[in-house]
């Protein structure tokens, strides 16, 4: 539930949309965490678990990604424990909303390159990035630009590098609640693992993984151990996939 890319006038819709999620950008806290009360979790706890498990992946594969761009990253709630998780990398925040970013240069002075996005070329060469990271964003993008869109990204990632995409699964109760109350996602349309797999193919993401995650609300979070056991089972409230770019 971040700033959304759907937004920009190059996808086709109104540029109402743009604005509306610049007005957003102030609320956004708010309005995220009323969203989720059910979990019992607040929204830094989601953006914690993402970059965790990021990290963890890339740890087990020997990967220290230099250059790392935040595909969406909206006001930038997962630069904290990233910057944390990676210390010495290059963070790039990416989005089309303006506002957005202006908040995350204030919470992150000079912790990342804030850069604007028209919506289809990310302004960086070939293979600049060795980790590239999504959350939550492309159930707010059409799906007629998903693949192209999964492409550019490719694009500018390495050979070898790395992609993970979270994103919130429909096949759960609680999520679909969630998006249900949830102002930003108003127009979403939530897409499942089968579907997000699928469409990164067609980019060009022939070998991926997914991993369902956040099965227990916070009631329950004795057995979050137990998750690492049920990565396969698509009850969780959402699932990341991870994608290597072929080349290596």
């Amino acid at each position: 539930m971040r700033m959304s890319i759907a937004c920009r006038p190059s996808f086709g819709v109104t540029p109402v949309f743009e604005a509306e999620f610049d007005k957003f950008a102030d609320e956004y806290e708010r309005e995220h965490a009323a969203s989720i009360r059910l979990s019992g979790e607040a929204p830094a706890f989601f953006a914690r678990y993402k970059i965790n498990d990021v990290a963890d992946v890339l740890r087990r594969r020997g990967e220290k990604p230099l250059r790392i761009l935040d595909f969406g990253a909206g006001v930038g709630n997962s630069l904290g424990p990233m910057r944390e998780a990676f210390p010495d990398s290059e963070i790039v925040l990416l989005d089309p909303s303006s506002q957005s970013l202006d908040i995350a240069r204030t919470r992150f002075p000079g912790q990342a390159q804030c850069q604007p996005f028209d919506g289809e070329t990310i302004p960086y060469d070939d293979g600049h990035f060795d980790l590239v990271f999504t959350a939550c964003v492309f159930h707010h993008i059409p799906e007629e630009f998903h693949v192209g869109l999964l492409a550019e990204i490719g694009r500018v990632m390495k050979p070898g590098g790395s992609f993970f995409l979270f994103e919130h699964n429909p096949w759960n109760p609680l999520t679909l609640h969630a998006v249900k109350n949830c102002s930003f996602d108003e127009n979403a349309v939530l897409i499942n693992a089968v579907q997000m797999k699928t469409r990164m193919a067609k980019a060009g993401f022939l070998k991926t993984k997914t991993v369902y995650r956040i099965f227990f609300p916070r009631f329950l979070a004795k057995l979050r151990p137990l998750e690492r056991y049920l990565a396969g089972v698509p009850m969780g409230a959402q699932y990341f996939v991870h994608a290597v770019k072929p080349g290596l």
